[in-house]
């Protein structure tokens, strides 16, 4: 499992990066590119699941969540064709909870937004490459016989590892894993009673093209 001292060290590469990317905008020589994925969300159970509002100081057991097709899309850029990129990363996936023994499963979905500093080696054909920063997750909690709708934003880090063939000079065929971790705060899970707390980390393997110009 990837600890959350490298969540942490892709959170603060991913802030510094792009930071400095607001104060000094990229130049015209940046190779662009835009890209879709398509993949698998293996999430983790949800864990240290803490009761809120009247319900504080009530802990759960950990609710476990269905593996799930994910997909999405990319944006990014190299300035001046270099081996430090940037990249904004959205992808949906829906890890509904399982049933826990007589209790019925409850939808969930959970939209990830991602600002990633990529590193990679440039190579003409193949291009291996790591990345990671900070993520905005947009969590929503569907109506059952337990729990009332609730949508929450959360943040969170991504950390990613992949590899980028290019089959012409410009199209690119890619896979990727990525790790997020995060946590999710549904405060009206159980209407005025109160909600929960609880750990979410997922992991994702995705296959995607890319466009570069």
């Amino acid at each position: 499992m990837v600890s959350r001292r490298y969540v942490r060290s892709g959170l603060m590469a991913g802030l510094l990066s792009w930071s400095l990317l607001i104060l000094c905008p990229p130049s015209t020589e940046a190779e662009w590119y835009v890209a879709g994925q398509l993949g698998v969300n293996f999430a983790d159970p949800l864990r240290n699941v803490r009761g809120t509002g009247t319900l504080a100081g009530l802990d759960a057991p950990n609710f476990n969540l269905k593996t799930s097709p994910a997909f999405g899309g990319k944006l990014g850029f190299f300035p001046n064709h270099g081996l430090f990129g940037f990249e904004l990363d959205v992808s949906y996936s829906a890890p509904h909870i399982k049933n826990l023994d007589d209790v019925p499963g409850i939808h969930l979905t959970v939209t990830n937004i991602g600002a990633n500093v990529l590193l990679r080696y440039p190579g003409v054909t193949w291009q291996p490459y790591i990345g990671g920063g900070p993520a905005l997750l947009v969590a929503r909690l569907g109506r059952s016989s337990t729990t009332e709708s609730d949508t929450q934003l959360s943040f969170g880090g991504n950390v990613l590892v992949g590899i980028r063939a290019f089959v012409t000079p410009r199209v690119a065929l890619f896979t990727e894993y990525k790790y997020t971790d995060s946590t999710f705060r549904f405060g009206g899970a159980f209407g005025p009673v109160g909600g929960f707390d609880a750990t979410y980390r997922a992991h994702q393997l995705f296959m995607g093209v890319s466009y570069h110009f």
